[in-house]
């Protein structure tokens, strides 16, 4: 039988003891100091019932609803029998409590009101009245129902705030994350749009160097000084953008965003390539949102890379129209075009991300009679819901390497 039974807590196995010594020691106390006539014998059934209400506590824990029926009915029973007065009452206290408290509701309710209802039925069919101190026993065994009903509530209130705490701390946790990889993405994004474009037109440069250094060693030198400076500006903005990362305590970035305002440069630049580039900007520009500006420009910088390396194009049209609500970006070439639609890959995908995100959309395909066209329209009022001013539009996506153009 010890085998079955669990083996008792700490704190059971104290408490079990306490009462067990309060409740023997004050029936000694009353039974040898102010002894009443009327009272039995403790000897057998007595000390029987005040065991039977103290010991099952051992396995308070284990077997809540089990000790609390065995406990509450020893000790209800104990007091009809005439025993000595003591404090066996203590365990149906403790049990009362317990059972509320840890959350068996019914079965502790029901068992208060069961033992006021047995004393006072048995009260009433022995004595045939009611006595006043069921008063007071009504009184305490509510005590102590609603006292396990408050304690139960207040522990259930601090632990659901504190799931909401490591709900809060989850939550901002992964905000972290989520913002971290956003940062990932618009450098990744960053080194497509700058390395690649300047990168198409060093392989272009080196090319021309190479075809023409036997022949004409002064076009060959142009194009080696025009790669020189490229490759010195692309190591610049690469020390940037490394700089950028290891500057994680700084507020803002050390330079502005890119903007229309150096369309003109990403033009001379496609230019030394020897292509002939042709910037046409229709209407007044107006004050952009950062958002859009950038959005405009990187379309501009990834459509002038795509021609430069798919199209085989000789002359290049930028034009730029500001409307009242939009803003209108195109890139046409009289290049090699693509046989059916374009075939999707990250730089034309990067650029519709790009526009997606300010609320603008990207139309790119081949022209009739060959050529290639890339036609972005962007928003040029406020940003809309969710897309900020002051936040570039490659926040959230990146963008590897280009797509073919060519079948």
């Amino acid at each position: 039988m010890a085998a079955l039974l669990p083996r008792p807590t700490r704190t059971d196995a104290w408490l079990a003891l306490v009462l067990l010594v309060l409740s023997a020691g004050s029936t000694l106390v009353v039974e040898w100091v102010d002894p009443v006539p009327t009272d039995r014998e403790l000897w057998p059934w007595g000390w029987a019932l005040v065991l039977g209400a103290c010991l099952p506590l051992l396995w308070r824990t284990a077997f809540p609803c089990v000790v609390g029926l065995v406990s509450i009915a020893s000790a209800t029973v104990y007091y009809p029998l005439g025993f000595p007065d003591g404090m066996v009452v203590l365990c149906t206290a403790v049990m009362l409590y317990t059972l509320v408290r840890w959350g068996y509701r019914v079965f502790g309710w029901t068992l208060g009101v069961g033992q006021f209802a047995a004393v006072n039925a048995y009260e009433l069919l022995v004595s045939g009245g009611f006595r006043f101190e069921a008063v007071g026993m009504v009184a305490w065994v509510l005590l102590l129902l609603c006292t396990g009903e408050v304690v139960r509530w207040r522990q259930e209130y601090l632990r659901a705030d504190r799931e909401r705490a490591v709900e809060a701390g989850r939550t901002k946790e992964e905000e972290v994350l989520r913002r971290a990889s956003e940062e990932r993405l618009r450098l990744a994004r960053d080194v497509h749009d700058t390395v690649a474009h300047n990168i198409s037109l060093i392989n272009v440069q080196a090319g021309t160097a190479l075809y023409l250094i036997e022949t004409e060693p002064g076009r060959a030198a142009e194009a080696l000084a025009t790669i020189k400076q490229t490759s010195k500006d692309t190591l610049t903005e690469l020390r940037g953008m490394l700089g950028v990362l290891r500057a994680v305590d700084e507020a803002a970035p050390r330079s502005p965003v890119p903007g229309l305002d150096r369309v003109g440069e990403l033009a001379e630049g496609t230019r030394t390539a020897g292509l002939d580039v042709e910037v046409e900007v229709v209407g007044a520009p107006a004050r952009l949102p950062v958002s859009t500006d950038s959005a405009a420009y990187r379309t501009v910088q990834e459509a002038l890379t795509n021609t430069v390396r798919h199209s085989g194009a000789t002359a290049v049209r930028v034009r730029i129209e500001h409307g009242a609500s939009s803003l209108v970006v195109e890139v046409t070439d009289d290049g090699r075009g693509t046989v059916g639609p374009p075939v999707p890959g990250n730089g034309i995908t990067g650029m519709r991300e790009r526009a997606a995100l300010v609320g603008g959309t990207v139309d790119a395909g081949p022209l009739e009679g060959g050529g290639f066209r890339v036609r972005a329209r962007l928003p040029s009022g406020p940003a809309g819901p969710g897309q900020p001013d002051s936040t570039p539009p490659d926040v959230r996506g990146a963008s590897g390497a280009d797509e073919t153009r060519t079948p």
